[in-house]
């Protein structure tokens, strides 16, 4: 998993805490990260449909969707892409003792267990809202950690 999603996830959870748009460069001050690199997440996110770019003097990135409706897994597909974390190469049909092709008809076993790892990770992702991570931050911070990021964004002209 890339660090992208790691950043998109902080910041979808900081778009929690404001009613304007917060621009990308905010953002990335608030969390010591390359804009630039920062901002291609952004525009993953805002292609994917989760966030929403606002154009003008007060534009910056906003939340489409109720923090409750977006899941961690659809802030990991819209960073990394929706296919799987783990792709078979077919290895064991390789080398002085590979196997047939016609041997390999249904999936091995390191692949099955691939499989499942990622069905049961993917599963655990979806159960997980971007309102979940925002209650999980305020508990961890103490209540008002968010509204003092909100205060901050507003306020901080780095």
């Amino acid at each position: 998993m890339s660090g992208g999603v790691e950043w998109a996830l902080h910041c979808c959870v900081v778009l929690t805490s404001v009613g304007e748009p917060v621009p990308a460069a905010r953002l990335a001050q608030l969390h010591d990260v390359p804009p630039t690199y920062l901002a291609k997440q952004l525009q993953a996110l805002s292609r994917a449909g989760l966030v929403r770019a606002v154009q003008g003097k007060s534009g910056g990135y906003v939340l489409t969707r109720s923090p409750a409706s977006i899941t961690v897994l659809d802030v990991v597909q819209a960073i990394d892409g929706p296919g799987p974390a783990f792709v078979c190469t077919e290895i064991r049909q390789r080398g002085p003792m590979a196997s047939a092709p016609e041997a390999c008809t249904a999936p091995c076993a390191i692949s099955r267990a691939m499989a499942s790892a990622e069905s049961a990770w993917r599963a655990s992702l979806a159960g997980v809202t971007v309102a979940d991570l925002a209650r999980d931050v305020e508990s961890d911070y103490g209540g008002g950690a968010l509204a003092g990021i909100a205060a901050w964004l507003n306020t901080a002209q780095g």
